[in-house]
């Protein structure tokens, strides 16, 4: 089966088509994939990025400038869109359209309606098999964590935290880009580039979120441009969501927070998750990749241990078990949920699984009424 492959073109060739690429190169570090990537096609409106593409990748037999060339391209199977959040909605369409497989960036539209209109052409469809980048719930320590909610061996569940934080925009002097433009970026702000990624694990574990009360911070509203003049900086920087959460199986709610900041002093890139139940609770953050805290509680002392995480993969690697995990480990274990799930049809198993269109539908609900939460200053019922 090693010598079966999926042709991929990538649009939109920035830090995330770079990603990508590599986790292709990295390939034959999985041990058992079914199927292989390989890269025909590029895309990309800034042509200075081919290059690199092309000399690290033989395979790529086109490079272009507009994506309706490629999609004319008989060769490529699948397509890997990392473009700006306003080009979503055509460029994703026009993926699904043309029959293509397709990952996509989250948070899959500039807002709901964009959306709502990609969901519609994933239903009309149903031979294209779609799905949206989320890498964090790859980490051994977190695979560890949701082994343990798909046991249900948390308990009543008492609280859970959760959220992804960066403190590069600290920098009052740092030049905006097209993250900080809300034509571009859409109004959700660090929400829609962030929140996909802290909302996997709770959508996938199917808590219900109820209602959001959610302060949001634009906390540097001016940034230099490319001319070094100041110009208005208009997305919100820091969001805190407030929510009231359901498991499927009891009434009674719990609280979920959520945070996604892009000026949280301090931090690098921080994703984390924190879960409290009643028989058991558990700890993560990339801020100590290899530590897991777990505390089971059954009478007497509660006690929290640490535990060293190795390199305990949903997808079987050439690494040693005691070797550490690092972010490009968790791409390209995403990569290979995708690759898996393509090919057998389902997922290796609930967790070790890409996010899906539903779930993106799911952030949009949320982050809408979490817009409508800050203007209202009230808590928002979801739909």
């Amino acid at each position: 089966m090693k010598d079966k492959r999926l042709k991929f073109g990538i649009i939109g060739l920035g830090l995330m088509g770079r990603e990508f690429a590599s986790s292709v190169a990295r390939w034959c570090h999985l041990l058992d994939s079914p199927l292989t990537p390989e890269i025909t096609a590029i895309c990309d409106v800034n042509s200075a990025l081919f290059p690199w593409y092309t000399d690290h990748f033989p395979s790529i037999k086109q490079q272009t400038k507009d994506y309706r060339e490629l999609l004319r391209n008989p060769e490529v199977e699948a397509i890997f869109c990392a473009v700006p959040h306003n080009l979503h909605e055509e460029i994703y369409c026009a993926c699904i359209n043309s029959g293509r497989h397709l990952m996509g960036e989250k948070p899959f539209g500039i807002d709901k309606k964009a959306n709502e209109n990609i969901l519609k052409m994933v239903g009309a469809h149903p031979e294209c098999f779609v799905r949206c980048t989320s890498q964090f719930p790859f980490f051994p320590a977190v695979q560890r964590i949701c082994g343990m909610i798909e046991a249900g061996s948390f308990g009543q569940i008492i609280e859970v935290n959760c959220g992804f934080k960066h403190s590069s925009d600290l920098d009052p002097n740092k030049p905006i880009n097209w993250k900080r433009m809300i034509e571009i970026n859409g109004e959700y702000g660090c929400m829609g580039d962030l929140g996909l990624h802290v909302c996997h694990v709770p959508f996938r574990a199917g808590w219900k979120i109820n209602n959001v009360r959610a302060i949001l911070s634009n906390i540097m509203k001016e940034r230099p441009d490319a001319q070094k003049n100041r110009v208005p900086c208009k997305t919100w920087d820091n969001a805190t969501l407030f929510c009231e959460a359901s498991e499927a199986h009891r009434t009674d709610c719990f609280p979920l927070t959520i945070k996604t900041q892009r000026i949280a002093p301090g931090e690098k890139n921080t994703w984390y998750l924190e879960i409290s139940g009643t028989k058991a609770c558990a700890g993560f953050s990339t801020k100590n990749p290899k530590s897991l805290r777990i505390l089971e509680y059954q009478g007497g002392e509660q006690v929290w241990q640490h535990i060293d995480m190795g390199h305990e993969t949903a997808f079987k690697t050439i690494t040693g078990g005691i070797f550490e995990f690092g972010f490009s480990d968790a791409i390209l274990q995403m990569w290979a949920a995708f690759m898996y799930e393509y090919y057998h049809k389902q997922p290796l198993k609930k967790f070790a699984q890409c996010a899906t269109p539903q779930e993106a539908a799911l952030s949009h609900t949320l982050f809408t009424a979490a817009l409508m939460s800050q203007i209202e200053q009230q808590t928002i019922p979801l739909e």
